[in-house]
């Protein structure tokens, strides 16, 4: 049987493959993933740790950035004024936007419930959401953007990235499951992002999901690879039933503990590694500097709620349908 493509780094498991990396490959497209920004709500300035990521990015120079949402700390009650609102986004491109776009990356944002609830009360939050990336749409090879910024897709290198509109707990529109068909087919590897996870990753969000098994149908039907998510403000590689998901660490306010344990998920960077031949290796760095690779293997061997349990990527039977096709084929 053909063995995993796992990398090491000293006695820890700090890198992993979706599928299985081709020998002599090319230099892989690389791609940063940021979450959950927001300090208290209307804040305008940022924690030191978002400055600090973001210089690590700079540094790293990833083909790409995406940000799982929550990039201000909208959805206050009473609502916050038009300046206010502003404001914080000043506030965000000032921190984030402004120094990737200096340094040539491009950034690919998905709305999160503190900057575009979908929620009647937040219209104004939303409309203003539109129109800051409207705005700063980034140069990309779109296949489908009429609904930029909210869903849509876009390709790069070997990978097709699909962004969700999900601001809201419970299943998707039927509008936007018909749409997402048609978004994912195109790519040799198939990444969909949004705010809200499919399943529960963190203590005291156990509800906050999309909780929809015919989405997580629809994305093994149409070869899905992987879905990124925020909101938890956890960080965890993992599989449900063949499907590879990956919850994303905060680097604002809020950090959670996984479910089953009693710490707290550092703020972290997720990386992707994407070979041309769609297989994905996934990392993350957390510390101070973001210079410090997370021990996967130190994290649980499971996220069990009971909607679904969830098993760390590195020992889970399957991750993904192309990681099955390539152990079917070394028996």
């Amino acid at each position: 049987m053909a063995a995993r493509a796992l990398l090491f780094c000293g006695a820890m498991l700090c890198a992993l493959w979706i599928g299985v990396a081709t020998a002599g490959m090319a230099a892989p497209l690389r791609v940063a993933v940021i979450s959950d920004f927001n300090g208290s709500y209307g804040s305008t300035d940022y924690r030191r740790s978002v400055r600090v990521a973001i210089d690590r990015i700079i540094a790293i120079r990833p083909d790409l950035v995406l940000a799982t949402g929550d990039m201000v700390a909208g959805q206050r009650r009473p609502a916050l004024s038009d300046s206010q609102i502003r404001a914080m986004w000043r506030g965000f491109h000032a921190n984030v936007t402004d120094p990737l776009t200096t340094a040539g990356i491009p950034l690919a944002v998905t709305p999160g419930n503190h900057d575009a609830s979908a929620y009647r009360s937040f219209a104004r939050e939303r409309q203003i959401y539109e129109e800051e990336w409207l705005r700063r749409k980034p140069d990309l090879r779109f296949a489908e953007g009429s609904r930029y910024p909210f869903h849509y897709a876009f390709d790069l290198g070997p990978a097709r990235f699909v962004s969700m509109d999900v601001t809201t707990v419970g299943a998707l529109p039927k509008e936007q499951m018909q749409w997402l068909r048609g978004a994912t087919q195109g790519g040799a590897a198939r990444i969909v992002f949004s705010h809200l996870p499919l399943w529960p990753f963190a203590i005291g969000r156990e509800t906050e999901v999309i909780g929809d098994r015919a989405l997580e149908t629809l994305f093994r039907d149409m070869g899905v690879d992987l879905h990124l998510s925020g909101h938890h403000h956890a960080f965890y590689p993992g599989v449900v039933d063949g499907l590879a998901v990956v919850s994303q660490a905060c680097l604002g306010s809020g950090p959670r503990r996984l479910i089953g344990t009693t710490q707290t998920s550092e703020r972290a960077i997720t990386l992707l590694d994407i070979a041309e031949d769609g297989a994905i290796r996934v990392s993350a760095l957390r510390g101070a500097g973001f210079d410090t690779s997370v021990d996967i293997s130190g994290l649980p061997k499971a996220v069990q709620s009971p909607m679904r349990v969830i098993e760390r990527l590195d020992i889970a039977p399957t991750a993904g349908v192309r990681w099955q096709r390539a152990l079917d084929a070394g028996r």
